[in-house]
């Protein structure tokens, strides 16, 4: 048992351990997400899937269909983990899916991370579900184009 603040409380690990006999699929995957998001453990290891959502399963498909370099997946850039990632060009992408990127709080926090990110030198480049699903070649194209920088 763990405590906090002398409150006997469970692991993050413990907690998913616990939330696999009642949550449901989607539930589980949000609070492994929540929790690696945090930088805490999940108890889970190194998953052999690195993507974390359909979206990013979506993307790195359209990669391989447009014959791009395969990127580096849920990497850390500094403070940040970032969805997709080619290290030796400085290009970041970014899936955002409505569900984690809606709301004021949300809008502010992807554009001060953007911001950071650049001024790291990179080239940031985001994409929603309905481009990567519905404009596919268009964002191919944008990603190539950083890439060729």
């Amino acid at each position: 048992m763990t405590q906090r603040r002398n409150i006997p409380v469970t692991t993050p690990a413990r907690t998913i351990t616990d939330l696999r006999r009642i949550a449901t699929p989607a539930q589980l995957r949000q609070a492994i997400r929540q929790t690696e998001a945090l930088g805490l453990q999940t108890g889970l290891g190194r998953r052999a899937d690195p993507t974390r959502s359909e979206l990013e399963d979506l993307f790195l498909r359209l990669c391989a269909q447009h014959s791009l370099p395969k990127p580096e997946v849920n990497v850390r850039v500094g403070p940040y983990e970032v969805d997709f990632l080619w290290r030796a060009r400085r290009v970041i992408a970014e899936t955002d899916g409505y569900r984690y990127h809606r709301g004021n709080q949300a809008f502010e926090d992807d554009h001060e991370r953007d911001l950071q990110l650049r001024a790291r030198g990179y080239d940031v480049r985001r994409f929603t579900y309905r481009q990567v699903t519905e404009t596919p070649l268009e964002v191919a194209a944008s990603v190539a184009d950083a890439l060729g920088r």
